[in-house]
């Protein structure tokens, strides 16, 4: 096992976990329609842009409680609502997007000065997966141990380097997160709404951005955990022959990252520092796009991952792992279902003896397998009918709102 579970001086630290959320969302007018604006939070580094202008990416800060990341979140979206209201524009409430009428509405976002670099990566991402596609908006989860746990597992370990403990930890858990990022997708997929417009066919989507029509590479990416050299090397490979361009074109359910910028190069010379979990989709039930149920609901799964023996996560395990995480994006999927039931039944017996006091956030996501219980059983219930005219409506409530729901 990754960690000791049963040794009470690391339990004692395994309650509390650090934790972001990045949140993508589009910028629509009144009718709908994106926004053609430019974006207008230029000086806040908490509030960005990814591949369009016309797109809203609110970064949270690190906290260790779930529902402080969402308090946070909050307060962004006030600053942003704040801002759209002044501009008579809305922030769209869906992964998917809404009606568009081709991809002159999706300008690529306008960088200047010395960030000019990162709209022609952009420009080149348009060229190659085409800009639709880019619209889709997701939650990444970051998740990181705090230094208390990772310093008391480094006094208890033989590992001579604090960074190498943490290197191959979190090699190890990104490994076996990937393995059960089908199970995330599973319960927290809540896009099996879309528009005609968009190119997603019947709707027999349940993410359409974690489905096999997605957010994903022109090939299935093979990658080495057993070091951090040989991970990047793996990556480097896919960019010295063509395949990718950099690190960040790597669409991969969980990447490992370092402090700062995201690349190869801090990487390897800084050391992992978190976990990036990139399946969870932006739920309109919740106005700040993730429950905080679900927040901790991770951390749970990754305690239990890390309780589980170490084993081997080899090139076909990883090329049936993605395959699942397209399997669960689709609606109704009643083998995923049953396998879904199944894990969470042990993800319940392990939380009850060792972590009771929530228990109720697993008895949470058991609820969702219920037929009908599904964030994309709701989302399809509530908005299946009338997508634009009551995902505009929902958008104007939620810039109107203090709270979250």
């Amino acid at each position: 096992m990754l960690l000791d579970i049963k040794n009470d001086t690391i339990k004692e630290y395994l309650n509390q976990a650090e934790f972001g959320i990045e949140r993508e969302g589009l910028r629509i007018c009144s009718d709908g329609r994106l926004a053609q604006s430019p974006h207008p939070f230029e000086s806040n580094k908490n509030i960005d842009r990814d591949f369009c202008e016309n797109q809203v990416e609110l970064i949270s800060d690190v906290f260790v409680e779930p529902k402080q990341v969402n308090e946070h979140l909050i307060s962004l979206q006030k600053i942003v609502n704040s801002r759209l209201k002044e501009q008579d524009e809305y922030l769209w409430p869906f992964s998917n997007p809404p009606r568009i009428s081709g991809e002159s509405e999706i300008p690529v976002a306008r960088y200047s000065g010395s960030l000019q670099s990162k709209s022609v990566y952009r420009q080149y991402l348009a060229g190659k997966y085409g800009k639709v596609k880019m619209l889709f908006s997701g939650i990444h989860l970051n998740f990181s141990f705090t230094n208390k746990l990772i310093n008391t597992a480094f006094e208890q370990s033989g590992y001579e380097s604090l960074t190498d403990l943490k290197n191959d930890m979190y090699l190890k858990l990104a490994a076996r997160l990937t393995e059960y990022a089908w199970l995330v997708v599973y319960l927290t997929a809540a896009s099996s709404v879309a528009d005609s417009s968009v190119g997603t066919g019947s709707n027999i989507y349940s993410s359409v951005r974690c489905s096999d029509i997605g957010y994903w590479n022109h090939f299935t990416p093979v990658l080495d955990y057993s070091g951090l050299n040989s991970y990047i090397s793996s990556i480097r490979k896919y960019i010295d022959n063509g395949n990718l361009r950099s690190v960040s074109e790597l669409y991969y359910p969980v990447r490992l990252k370092p402090r700062g910028a995201n690349s190869l190069e801090a990487l390897e010379e800084n050391g992992i520092n978190h976990l990036e979990l990139r399946v969870i989709d932006v739920n309109p039930l919740s106005q700040t796009g993730i429950f905080a149920e679900d927040i901790r609901f991770v951390h749970l799964l990754i305690l239990f991952l890390a309780s589980l023996p170490e084993s081997d996560f080899n090139g076909k395990d990883q090329i049936k792992a993605i395959r699942d995480v397209k399997s669960a994006a689709l609606f109704g999927n009643e083998d995923i279902r049953q396998r879904a039931i199944s894990v969470l039944e042990k993800i319940k017996h392990f939380t009850r003896i060792h972590f009771p006091k929530y228990s109720d956030i697993i008895d949470y996501q058991i609820n969702k397998t219920g037929i009908g219980c599904s964030y994309a059983e709701r989302v399809s219930s509530r908005f299946g009918d009338d997508y634009m005219n009551k995902g505009i409506a929902l958008a104007k409530e939620y810039r109107e709102s203090v709270g979250y729901v």
